[in-house]
């Protein structure tokens, strides 16, 4: 009896690949829009690259940008989508390393206005207070602001958490004007697309970055890897990506976001100065 007791404990102590758990990681999507919207878009993304890679991928945001900036900077998510200054920022400062981006696409950011607000440019913007996601969201907030302010427009900043909160506000007429990124605007119902006009746009840019953090090893993101370009190659997976907007995504290197450094933004903003 006391041999039959030995051997299942040591059966009970060795590792049974049928009963393993899989790993869990974290996939932090940047809140351009309501935690509950990104949830709907992300999770069975997330549990299609689950199924296929055999890890525990668990969809994680934030409740506005800022919260998000701050994971990012501790490390919370082992994946991340973000967008190309945030990874300009987290990749040398918490050392996220790019695996994917969308493919053939470019991020372009864009200020709106309420149809028949005869507001038809960026000069009818003179003196006005307007929306912004945050203060570091990249093409909807860092370049339409550093364009009024290259044009001598004064205009007062304020920031109201995500890019379907901008296009809500000033559909609702809240505020005149506000800066969103193309892909957000068209993911918006329609209703509140058909109310808005784009008046101005920025410049092309790489994308948002898929990136994984340091502590995550070198196989595992290959996996990640090749489950997000996989996506494209069947129906179902093409709809998921078609649901974010989204054609294919493509394996990515760190120096694909160099356009981004050669603006030389500088850091992200201070906690004081977020307001």
């Amino acid at each position: 009896m006391r041999t039959v007791i030995t051997f299942i404990f040591l059966l009970m102590s060795l590792p049974i690949d049928g009963f393993a758990q899989p790993k869990t990681l974290t996939f932090g999507i940047v809140p351009q829009q309501s935690a509950k919207r990104l949830a709907t878009l992300w999770t069975p993304i997330l549990q299609q690259i689950s199924k296929q890679t055999e890890l525990n991928i668990v969809f994680s945001t934030a409740k506005d940008i800022p919260t998000f900036e701050q994971r990012l900077a501790n490390g919370d998510y082992d994946i991340a989508y973000m967008n190309p200054y945030h990874y300009v920022v987290f990749n040398k400062s918490a050392g996220y390393t790019a695996i994917a981006k969308q493919k053939d696409k470019t991020i372009q950011g864009v200020i709106v206005a309420k149809n028949n607000s005869h507001i038809d440019s960026i000069q009818d913007l003179e003196g006005m207070r307007l929306a912004f996601p945050a203060p570091a969201a990249f093409a909807a907030s860092i370049l339409p602001r550093a364009e009024l302010t290259k044009n001598g427009i004064a205009f007062t900043p304020f920031y109201v958490s995500s890019h379907d909160s901008v296009y809500l506000n000033v559909s609702r007429g809240f505020f005149p004007a506000g800066g969103g990124i193309q892909r957000t605007l068209n993911n918006m119902q329609d209703k509140v697309k058909s109310e808005l006009s784009i008046i101005w746009q920025t410049a092309e840019y790489t994308p948002h970055a898929f990136a994984a953090h340091p502590g995550v090893d070198q196989n595992t993101r290959d996996k990640i890897v090749a489950a997000l370009i996989s996506l494209s190659t069947n129906e179902h997976g093409q709809a998921l990506l078609k649901s974010i907007n989204f054609n294919a995504i493509e394996a990515a290197v760190n120096d694909d976001w160099d356009d981004i450094r050669a603006l030389e933004i500088g850091t992200l903003l201070g906690p004081d100065k977020r307001k």
